[in-house]
């Protein structure tokens, strides 16, 4: 009882006719630091501030256990783009700038330590966004980005997840506010996510209709503004390069093959120039829809000239669209089972046995690349390195955490039921007569970490590590819908959770 009066304990106004108190300079920064040393803030946020050590425990084993970082078959490609500064057609060239910003401390470790760091303050991010809701949500929220083990293994892999996932999560922090300035700063966070990410170009209409629920449309479109001009920078680098228009080349060939686990060229009767991507075998016997972009024996791979040519992306598109359109029944299908993966207890091998053991701190070191495109990456990272690269697995260090990862995780379970938690309490609200006045703020993050999984599987496919950056978004709308609203809006709610009074100490 004492921690819920605390939690809604408000600074008494001034009393009318009084004289205003004005703050001298570095007075509110010098106050905020202090409460850090005060008895009772330690006693308020003692259970988060024992989450984050361990969370920044587990992170200096994966610094000490596996030197200096975990390479991803994807990790040799944004090398490239570091030293060859031009849009990649698979990729957009965001993370490989973020290496960038890194080159001078020539060293992997340097990127491995600030993904941990950005995984860490993810996790503060959550606990501060959730203060509108009570303690112990809060920290519970805050548990999965902090303390999972294959979020802390991805944070070592050389891929750009960890930076997109805190992209995204700090977007939609700050998008719980209605401060002009702010909305400006969430709109470059989202063009952020989207140059490393394409597929955070959908949160920019997510947090935009947002705002418009909120009535705030003149927000929305600050938001879209500040969100477009990096975007359309981009594009115009990417046409300039390659006389496309778009942020990548290959949205066509990912969209062929997911199709490809249904795709009926018999039911589609597609014209000539498409049956070279028809696929003879029953979609229950052909391979992972990866394979259709990277094997040998893909259709789309033999056909003359590179597979994200203008000319085979436009194909592919054309392809996929028809597969859509003539089988949408057999789509959703394919889409829902994809996406039933996510929400499985075990975490069966998918999509084969050599992408899976990617996501696992290993045994023993990774081989080298066997693709040429990667052999040009590794040359390219001795450069950053300044020396040989590989992992170096040094024990008991790497032994702890694999055995950590054995037994800690978020089961797929469990992230249903955070999905579901907040429609369920809503819908337990409305039923006891209780209304929200406008969108709760739940809606945001819950709307975001759904789009978050839905895309994959709609325009790619299911990959574990695709998951992971919704998990922080589902655990704050989970902790934002704990209870109602302390009111139910407010004209000075002008911070995180909307309607709370600004003066609600952390």
């Amino acid at each position: 009882m004492q921690e819920e009066r605390d939690d809604q304990r408000v600074k008494p106004e001034p009393r009318a006719g009084s004289p205003a108190r004005v703050q001298e300079p570095g007075r509110w920064r010098r106050g905020r630091f202090a409460r850090l040393r005060e008895p009772g803030w330690w006693r308020r946020h003692g259970w988060f501030a024992g989450v984050l050590a361990v969370g920044a425990a587990l992170r200096a084993l994966a610094m000490l256990g596996y030197r200096p970082a975990l390479w991803f078959p994807d990790s040799y490609t944004y090398i490239v783009t570091v030293f060859r500064p031009r849009p990649d057609l698979v990729r957009p060239a965001g993370y490989s700038m973020f290496i960038k910003l890194l080159e001078p401390f020539h060293g992997f470790w340097a990127v491995t330590a600030a993904q941990h760091l950005l995984g860490l303050a993810t996790g503060v991010l959550v606990y501060v966004a959730a203060r509108r809701a009570p303690r112990w949500a809060r920290t519970l929220a805050a548990v999965p980005v902090l303390l999972d083990a294959y979020q802390v293994e991805l944070e070592h892999l050389l891929v750009s997840d960890t930076l997109f996932l805190f992209l995204v999560v700090a977007a939609v922090a700050l998008s719980l506010t209605e401060r002009r300035a702010t909305v400006v700063a969430v709109g470059l966070l989202l063009a952020a996510a989207t140059l490393t990410r394409t597929v955070g170009q959908p949160l920019i209409v997510v947090l935009a209709a947002w705002f418009v629920l909120r009535r705030r449309a003149g927000l929305a479109g600050v938001l879209v503004a500040a969100a477009l001009v990096p975007v359309v920078a981009y594009g115009g680098w990417f046409y300039a390069t390659y006389h496309r228009v778009g942020l990548v080349g290959a949205n066509g060939v990912f969209l062929y093959a997911r199709t490809m686990s249904f795709a009926d060229c018999a039911e589609m009767d597609p014209p000539a120039d498409l049956r070279v991507l028809c696929d003879p075998r029953p979609p229950e016997q052909r391979p992972p829809s990866q394979e259709y972009i990277w094997s040998k024996d893909s259709p789309l791979v033999k056909l003359p000239g590179i597979t994200f040519s203008k000319e085979n992306d436009d194909l592919a598109s054309r392809f996929a669209t028809l597969a859509v359109t003539s089988q949408p029944l057999d789509y959703a299908g394919s889409v829902l089972a994809e996406l039933a993966r996510t929400f499985a207890w075990g975490r069966p091998v998918y999509p084969d046995a050599e992408v899976y053991a990617y996501y696992e701190f290993p045994v023993t070191p990774p081989g080298p690349p066997g693709r040429y495109p990667a052999q040009v990456g590794a040359d390219y990272a001795k450069l950053y390195e300044q020396g040989a690269i590989g992992t170096e697995i040094v024990e008991p260090y790497a032994g702890w955490l694999r055995g950590y990862q054995s037994v800690v995780r978020l089961p797929g379970p469990v992230l249903l039921a955070l999905l579901l938690a907040p429609p369920v309490a809503a819908a337990v609200r409305r039923a006891r007569g209780l209304r929200h006045a406008g969108p709760p703020a739940w809606a945001v993050p819950w709307a975001a970490a759904v789009v978050l999984l839905v895309t994959p599987p709609a325009v790619a496919e299911f990959d574990y590590r695709y998951v992971l950056p919704a998990v922080p978004l589902a655990c704050l709308a989970a902790a934002l819908s704990v209870r109602p609203d302390l009111r139910g809006r407010s004209e000075s709610g002008k911070d995180f959770g909307n309607d709370i009074p600004r003066n609600v100490r952390l």
